[in-house]
């Protein structure tokens, strides 16, 4: 039979489609990120038939074609994942054209299981071969057909597994921790699931906080009260070259620390010599009465040491680097209560309590080489380590709250759940705590717009220096904390179309293996040259989720990184890369092609 003709193939809204496509999923961080709407949008005009493929009247076809373009301008609004009686009138629309190219009886419009059931039977599945973030699986479940994902990347299977693979097996069972409430209707979707995570989330940190709170202390306030710390803030220092002075000379982007209108402060280094010639620098805070320093004292080709005014080249910077001599100082803290923010001067005791932390273990793994990998700028800082972009406080909280998953999964066990189960919960705190990398590192900015916030490692595809960071408090109440992370992966399981069918995900190279059978539609978002190097970037997240899932998931998380060879980008670490690229491109179209 002849192809019929699909609405994408002919004409879309697309002005609609690009008002809605701001939305993404970020149960956990991936780079270029698909909008769902957009790829809820392609997806359904992909499989809905173009009515000139089954009509013959224009006037006709035009109506019926405004008809559809109004079901994708209802699709792609914010709202629509959460509206079952859209979601079901976009299936059906998807199998009465399925229905209508196999000579098929059209399933009841009004019996939405035996419409789901029939395109589990009969739709073809849709297949992404470079599946990445999730975002076109997800809207294809959500649209009640088989999604099938796949990716070299063993961090981007794992999050394709969280979304489509795992939450359909255990769709409307209820929670097995001992705090759940009593079970009077079978669970929506995958509550019971998103429910678990939470406590045992909870769980995770009052357990880490008896046993690393003390490295944490509260703030005292001026008026003798206490506050729960957000951030500590610290500057990046080197000694200055100048033999006269050889202060351990801040590096800062800026002395601004909230720019609040009736709560703007910045910090003041106070330069103090010793009878002995000893020259320090501390930091006191300040509210804006007193003028706020101007600059900076690191830019893009210099340095300038606040206690003696000395021009430092870059090129000192990166040797000091790379001989282990930078080091960090405090130079705020930041705290809450009652809702009011504050910002106070470091203390001994706030410095001493970071100084004390010794981490259990330390995440194995080097950074590439410069001049091998995309986006990286750190190396030639002294930073070459994974483990060296954290603080050792930092280090201590993600080991301890890390090393608490094996307890999570004995718990769960003995409370009469499946190893299948315990391993499901064990797999989304794991995923929690790769999002909280991203937050807890000392490449963390704070951004000192309004009161101020902590901004995650990766605002964009690249690991770049920063001299000025924030460290985030776990255990707070609130900023970026331990349970922020939870929260988010709970609420996303919570959403996600666990009911309709399941889905399923491989690790394997695009270029020799499809991984669907019945001749998939493939609706895909390849990578493109050298616009992200995704495997070098991941490792970031990859050297923490290891030790934590290689017992659950052997075959992802057995390399001590993730696959680089195979990588279908065009890295600098390959020779002619282009060309490359371009050849393995050819590959994966001419096998897509075959299927």
């Amino acid at each position: 039979m002849p192809h019929p003709k699909k609405l994408i193939e002919i004409d879309l809204p697309l002005d609609a489609i690009n008002r809605g496509s701001a939305q993404r999923i970020t149960i956990h961080q991936w780079w270029a990120r698909r909008p769902l709407a957009a790829c809820r949008a392609v997806i359904f005009a992909s499989m809905v038939d173009d009515p000139s493929s089954h009509l013959t009247d224009p006037d006709k076809i035009r109506a019926e074609r405004k008809r559809l373009h109004n079901i994708i301008e209802r699709l792609v609004k914010k709202e629509a994942p959460e509206s079952r009686a859209l979601i079901d009138e976009a299936r059906y629309e998807i199998a009465r054209s399925v229905a209508r190219s196999r000579g098929d009886a059209k399933p009841d419009k009004d019996n939405p299981a035996a419409v789901l059931r029939y395109l589990n039977d009969r739709a073809l599945p849709i297949y992404d071969p470079f599946a990445g973030g999730g975002s076109i699986p997800i809207e294809a479940q959500r649209l009640g057909l088989r999604a099938v994902a796949s990716d070299l990347n063993p961090v981007a299977v794992l999050i394709n597994k969280a979304l489509i693979e795992i939450p359909p097996q255990f769709a409307g069972l209820p929670p097995v921790n001992p705090d759940a409430a009593p079970i009077t209707a079978k669970p929506s979707g995958a509550a019971g699931l998103a429910d678990d995570i939470r406590y045992y989330g909870r769980w995770m940190r009052e357990k880490a906080y008896e046993r690393i709170g003390h490295l944490y202390p509260k703030a005292k306030l001026p008026d003798g009260k206490e506050a729960t710390v957000i951030a500590w803030l610290w500057a990046r220092t080197i000694p200055c070259p100048n033999p006269a002075c050889r202060a351990d000379t801040p590096l800062m982007k800026t002395f601004q620390l909230s720019k609040k209108a009736n709560n703007r402060h910045w910090t003041k280094p106070v330069v103090n010599k010793s009878s002995d010639g000893t020259t320090t620098v501390s930091f006191k805070v300040q509210n804006h009465d007193g003028g706020v320093p101007k600059g900076e004292t690191v830019g893009r080709s210099s340095a300038s040491c606040v206690a003696c005014a000395a021009s430092v080249p870059l090129s000192y910077v990166r040797e000091r680097g790379r001989e282990g001599e930078i080091q960090e100082k405090m130079m705020a803290v930041v705290a809450e209560n009652d809702s009011k923010r504050f910002f106070l001067s470091p203390t001994y005791e706030h410095v001493k309590a970071a100084s004390t932390a010794e981490p259990k273990w330390l995440p194995s793994g080097r950074l590439p080489e410069k001049g091998e990998a995309l986006g990286f700028r750190v190396q030639n800082y002294g930073f070459t380590e994974w483990h060296s972009l954290f603080t050792k406080r930092q280090l201590t909280a993600l080991t301890n709250i890390g090393g608490l998953i094996p307890e999570v999964r004995a718990l769960i066990v003995k409370r009469g759940a499946s190893d299948t189960y315990a391993n499901a919960v064990c797999a989304y705190l794991a995923l929690a705590i790769g999002r909280y990398t991203n937050i807890i590192s000392s490449f963390v900015r704070w951004r000192n717009s309004e009161n101020g916030n902590a901004e995650g490692v990766f605002g964009r595809q690249a690991l770049s220096m920063i001299w000025d960071f924030a460290e985030v408090n776990p255990f707070s109440v609130s900023g970026q904390n331990w349970m922020n992370q939870v929260e988010r992966v709970s609420e996303i399981v919570e959403r996600l179309p666990s009911s309709a069918n399941a889905g399923e995900c491989h690790q394997a190279d695009a270029t020799t293996t499809i991984h669907a059978d019945s001749g998939p539609v493939i609706v895909t978002d390849p990578p493109y040259y050298d616009n992200v190097g995704y495997a070098d970037l991941s490792d970031f997240f990859y050297v923490w989720l290891r030790p934590l899932l290689r017992d659950i998931y052997p075959d992802l998380f057995s390399g001590i990184l993730t696959p680089k060879s195979e990588e279908m980008i065009a890295s600098p670490r390959f020779e002619n890369p282009r060309e490359r690229f371009e050849e393995m491109m050819n590959a994966t179209l001419r096998l897509i092609q075959e299927r």
